[in-house]
């Protein structure tokens, strides 16, 4: 299957309604995620391809305004698929669909509008096409200076997908396999390993105080002596309050250098 036009009257697409392209290499699911994406109503043209090649080509011969992406395929996967599509000069928007919810983070480095797990629910299908289509109507001439700390999270919060910038996160505790966000709006759980977010965040000023525990400089408010060890203070932050995290002794010394002797340096002009 390469091609699965949504509209059967042949009439050309219209400016504000999009078309999309559909690639999952498993057929029973990519005829249900074309099945409800025929039946969004932003959408004017459903193109389909079941492979990374077969997307491709469906890329050259027409204006796709976004791709409905899986992720686990043979060949190229998702993510190498939608890496080559930021070479693009013009690149479609990227929704990862999938049923894996561990490369999230993979997803969104490489700029996903939004990560849909299956199985796909409608509504939240719906909501990705709005994002596509508030995306699509921002001005151009809107400020496309790249900044540190834009990234976005996505969690599970009360059976839907919430995405969660990372400026609002201001510390990150280890369970498991698994992280909990500490965030302006509250704790979320995701299937992340702290050891990800501290390589992916480190640019973001976020950084080790223990094997549990990262911490967003920016919302560090202090370093202080409790005992025998440290810890570190990390203000109120929305619906978070104020925690003091141990810090263990290995990381006190990197600690105490980007809070108190890097910005000291800075100020004299060392």
């Amino acid at each position: 299957m390469s091609d699965n036009p949504s509209r059967s009257d042949g009439s050309p697409p219209t400016g504000d309604r999009l078309v999309v392209l559909a690639v999952d290499d498993e057929r029973p699911a990519l005829d249900e995620l074309c099945y409800l994406l025929d039946g969004q109503d932003s959408i004017e043209r459903v193109h389909a391809a079941r492979d990374a090649t077969t997307a491709l080509r469906v890329l050259r011969a027409h204006s796709i305004d976004a791709v409905f992406l899986d992720i686990n395929m043979p060949g190229l996967d998702g993510l190498e698929l939608a890496g080559i599509f930021t070479e693009f000069a013009a690149p479609p928007a990227v929704v990862f669909v999938t049923a894996h919810d561990d490369r999230a983070v993979a997803a969104f480095d490489l700029g996903a509008v939004d990560y849909l797990l299956k199985p796909i629910r409608v509504a939240r299908l719906t909501e990705s096409v709005q994002r596509i289509v508030a995306q699509r109507s921002r001005p151009a001439q809107e400020p496309t200076r790249a900044t540190e700390n834009t990234e976005s999270i996505p969690v599970e919060l009360g059976g839907m997908t919430t995405i969660v910038p990372r400026s609002s996160i201001g510390w990150v505790e280890a369970e498991g396999d698994y992280t909990r966000l500490h965030s302006a709006k509250g704790s979320h759980i995701v299937r992340i390993p702290i050891s990800s977010l501290e390589t992916r965040w480190a640019d973001a000023g976020f950084v080790r105080v223990h094997r549990s525990y990262l911490v967003s400089l920016p919302l560090v408010t202090g370093i202080r002596s409790q005992g025998t060890g440290y810890v570190v203070v990390v203000r109120a932050n929305g619906s978070s309050p104020e925690a003091q995290l141990p810090v263990s002794r290995r990381h006190v010394k990197e600690l105490k250098d980007r809070l108190i002797r890097d910005p000291m340096q800075k100020w004299s002009g060392r």
